[in-house]
């Protein structure tokens, strides 16, 4: 059923851009032609990456998928472009239409040279704007993550652990276009920040240990006062997920499932929970979200930060205690205009939001991501490395 809808998408959106990029501006031959068989191999590429990857993972192989994707994201801006100029346009149309109904005047006569004129100026524009915003998306995508600061007031934070420092990173999404080059590049601008906590909040691999494992050893170089922590994302669970658990811990990464440590020094603490993926309970035996476990037994007047991959559940962890959690998933949309439907499913987008729970006692600071899953492209959302600053 996956396949079918994903097939159906691909070829809904490729038949749409044939219709107005060739069709409508009546491309001359051998260019028509060629067109056609570019989108055709393109719609084509994106289900055929899935299957190779399963079946022949091999570094031609990842090459591919690293080009499809490229098409993946491509096509989008460019059918986002489209799409706004067509709304555009139709509304000129009915604006116009509306005009001449309320002046009485006859309906023009069709101009076939105009509307031909018309559907060439818009395919030419679409492709110079989606071509311009493919080329920053891809660059932003492939720099260094941004660093950002985000200082967090705690109520019951002690006045000994002001300025204490969690380094979050998120959706790294370690795997066929995210190497040991970007996980190296991720480790040094972290330990850079000298961070007492690092808080890795799911979402960190797509491959299997024996294909991706030298790359993610990388995350053992890093440092932090008082460790390094992992709580799992739903893409753990479709890459193995007890043999990358048990390959962390072995990195010395301190795996949170539904549980809580105490961090801090000099007779001052917090307690750090964290706990499975929101989907886990489905998607592993033994696995799921409980917090009721991981906040079980402790002391109400102890500041708590909870590590949650999925910004869901918030006003039920703050009813808990929670004064503040880290998340990720979402990628704050990844790429612009999607950014819109996933604020739709979403509420806790990216950044921090304040104020939620009984009591606006609770807040919520979601991750835009620190590497990108499927096009190699971020517009708008840069990737980052945040530093929580508890106060």
């Amino acid at each position: 059923m996956f396949l079918l809808v994903t097939v159906t998408v691909l070829g809904g959106m490729h038949l749409y851009l044939w219709a107005r990029l060739v069709r409508d501006p009546a491309v001359a031959e051998p260019w028509r032609r060629l067109a056609t068989v570019v989108l055709l191999a393109g719609a084509v590429s994106i289900p055929a990456t899935f299957f190779l990857l399963r079946t022949r993972p091999t570094r031609l192989v990842e090459g591919f998928v690293f080009g499809a994707m490229l098409w993946l994201g491509v096509a989008f801006l460019t059918l986002s472009a489209l799409v706004l100029a067509d709304a555009l346009r139709w509304a000129g149309t009915g604006a116009a239409a509306l005009w001449d109904w309320l002046q009485r005047a006859p309906d023009p006569p069709p101009d076939p040279e105009r509307r031909l004129l018309l559907a060439r100026a818009v395919a030419g524009g679409v492709v110079l704007v989606a071509g311009g915003a493919s080329a920053a998306a891809v660059r932003s995508a492939l720099s260094a993550p941004e660093i950002h600061e985000v200082p967090v007031r705690l109520r019951r934070l002690p006045a000994a652990l002001s300025g204490l420092t969690i380094a979050q990173i998120s959706d790294l999404h370690v795997g066929p276009t995210i190497g040991a080059l970007e996980v190296r590049r991720v480790v040094q601008a972290t330990n850079a920040l000298r961070p007492d906590v690092v808080a890795i909040t799911g979402d960190l691999v797509d491959g299997s240990v024996a294909g991706i494992g030298t790359a993610v050893a990388e995350l053992g170089r890093l440092e932090a006062r008082h460790g390094v922590y992992f709580v799992t994302g739903n893409h753990e669970y479709y890459s193995g997920v007890e043999a990358w658990l048990g390959f962390l811990r072995r990195l010395g990464i301190r795996v949170l499932r539904n549980e809580r440590v105490e961090i801090g020094d000099r007779g001052a603490s917090i307690d750090l929970a964290g706990i499975d993926d929101w989907r886990s309970r489905d998607m592993a035996p033994g696995h799921g979200p409980d917090l009721s476990a991981s906040v079980a037994g402790r002391d109400p007047d102890r500041a708590l930060v909870l590590l949650a991959h999925q910004p869901k559940g918030v006003e039920e962890a703050a009813a808990a205690g929670v004064e503040l959690q880290l998340s990720g998933h979402t990628h704050g949309g990844q790429l612009f205009p999607f950014d819109f439907l996933a604020g739709i499913a979403y509420p806790y987008l990216r950044g921090l939001y304040r104020g939620v729970g009984p009591g606006a006692s609770g807040q919520i600071f979601v991750s835009r991501g620190t590497g990108y899953w499927g096009p190699p492209m971020r517009l708008g959302n840069p990737p980052e490395i945040a530093r929580i600053v508890l106060t």
